[in-house]
Order: C-alpha cells, then structure tokens, then sequence
C-alpha cells in the first residue's frame, strides 16, 4: 500500500479510498492485478480454474505489489455468453473468501454489474465494486453500492458484452463519455455514494481509434476532481495496431500504461502487475 507523499495531488481531488476500513492512498499510482474464474476470458493467461490457481495468482499478485486485486466472474469480452446470476456468485464468492482468508491485508474489488453478485462479493470480503456496465445494465446496482458504503468503479461503456460493439459510434468520444459518466456520477453522488472511480472503458463499445482518441484526452476526465482507472492491458488496441497475439502485448501494454499515467491515471488494472509496478516507479521519478 503506497505511503509516500506527493509534492501535490496530481491525479486527482480525491486523496483516499476507503475500503471497509483499509485506506488506499492515492498520491501515487495504484495497480489493480486481474484475476478471471471464467473459461472465457478474452486473454487466456488470465483465467483460473481452481482456488489453488486463485490462491496462487493472488499471492504473485501481492508478493509483485499488486493494491487491489479484481476477481471477475462474467466475461466481458465482445459476444461473451451469458450466464446466471447464481453461476457468477458461486464462481467469484469462494475465490474472494479463499483470498480473503489467506491474505487479510489484501484490497480485493468484484468486477461484475450486477447487484446480487456485487452484495455476495462484499459478504465474502471485496471491498470495491468494479461495475463494467456504469449502472446501466441493473437498476438495483447505485442503490446496492450506496447501502454498502464501498468504492465504485465507474466504467463507461454502452449495450452489453454481446451488443456493444455495435453501438460505438460517437461525434466526439472524449465528449460524449465525459457526458454519460456525468449523469451516472450525479446519480451515485445523490445516493451519497462517497468513493467514485471513473474508467472510460477502453474497448468496450469503442473502436481501436476511438480508444487512442480517449487516450490522448484521457486528462479531460479530471474536470470530475475523481481517481481515474486506465483497463488497457493487453487489448486489441495494443495487439491490433502492432499486428501481434495478445500473448505478445505487454511492452505496448507498458508503453500505453505509461501514457496514461502521463494523462493523469491514478489506477492501472493489468494482467502484469511487476510491470506495471515498474513502470509507476518510473512514472514517479519524473513528476515526485
């Protein structure tokens, strides 16, 4: 967990985060490590099949310096099957209670949209509520999360994982996610939802050159005075452009990493957290 302290608040108004009672600072970068128990994950390194795989993704994550762990159920890659409700929670639940139990000190965040699996992951020990779907796709979600009183992760993105990739079409991009974020974050602010996270969600209903736009005015997103999280591990922006696998993104995972953190992120979420931890020590030595 960072202690150190900036000459000033770069990223954000928002200074902490206060996760059930653990406080993540964020006068510096933070990286969140992704863990996946789905079969279908859209990067095949990232998925777990067992507790004992969880346990031990969890524990590299931690030993490289992971700050959160985000534990994910439901696969959002474009045309991901859908699946119940109760499959997700019996997927996500017993791998956050084995991490949990096993590593106390960790920050554990439920990446899911849905409410019944948001309030399950929180009983079993999430602390961050990681919402791809910006409340859109349950109405219960804002209301569950202000009940709850967790950080939320904000995400961006338009339809679902089997519709968006139809439905990105923008005049401005930039723009028009800067809009739908503000109507969601008036929302969660009259609820008296306290720790917001915004994520322009690269990739989800956004082409490739959508996702550079968004990049390159990744800065705009500070008009909210919120932490802002850059998802850009190993995605088709990276592998598209450079006409690689994904299996051989990382260094232009790294090198757009860095970019957004030029741009004012506070949270990286990765499948390579010593990288990515790497490459923040790097970024600090240029504006700390």
């Amino acid at each position: 967990m960072p202690t150190l302290e900036a000459k000033d608040t770069l990223f954000s108004t928002k200074s902490t985060l206060n996760c059930r009672g653990k406080l993540l600072l964020l006068d510096a970068p933070l990286v969140m490590g992704i863990l996946n128990v789905t079969p279908d994950s859209f990067y095949a390194g990232s998925r777990l099949r067992s507790t004992e795989e969880v346990l031990q993704r969890a524990e590299a994550m931690l030993a490289d310096g992971a700050d959160m762990l985000d534990i994910g159920g439901y696969s959002s890659r474009p045309g991901a099957t859908d699946i119940p409700v109760q499959e997700e929670i019996d997927r996500v639940a017993p791998a956050i209670e084995a991490i949990a139990g096993n590593f106390p000190e960790a920050v554990i965040s439920v990446d899911t949209f849905r409410a019944a699996v948001a309030e399950a992951a929180v009983q079993a020990g999430a602390a961050i509520i990681n919402d791809i779907a910006g409340g859109h796709l349950d109405e219960a979600m804002f209301p569950t999360v202000a009940r709850l009183q967790v950080p939320y992760i904000l995400m961006h993105m338009r339809g679902t994982p089997q519709t968006m990739t139809t439905l990105a079409k923008y005049g401005d991009v930039a723009v028009e996610v800067v809009d739908e974020l503000q109507e969601q974050v008036a929302r969660l602010t009259q609820l008296g939802v306290k720790d917001i996270i915004l994520d322009p969600g690269f990739g989800f209903a956004k082409t490739v050159s959508h996702n550079f736009e968004l990049l390159r005015r990744l800065d705009e997103l500070r008009v909210f005075g919120l932490p802002v999280l850059a998802g850009l591990s190993r995605k088709s922006m990276v592998y598209k452009t450079l006409g690689i696998g994904q299996a051989d993104a990382l260094t232009g995972t790294i090198a757009l990493n860095m970019v957004a953190l030029m741009k004012g992120a506070a949270i990286l979420r990765v499948h390579d957290v010593k990288e990515a931890k790497q490459t923040v020590e790097l970024y600090k030595k240029t504006i700390l």
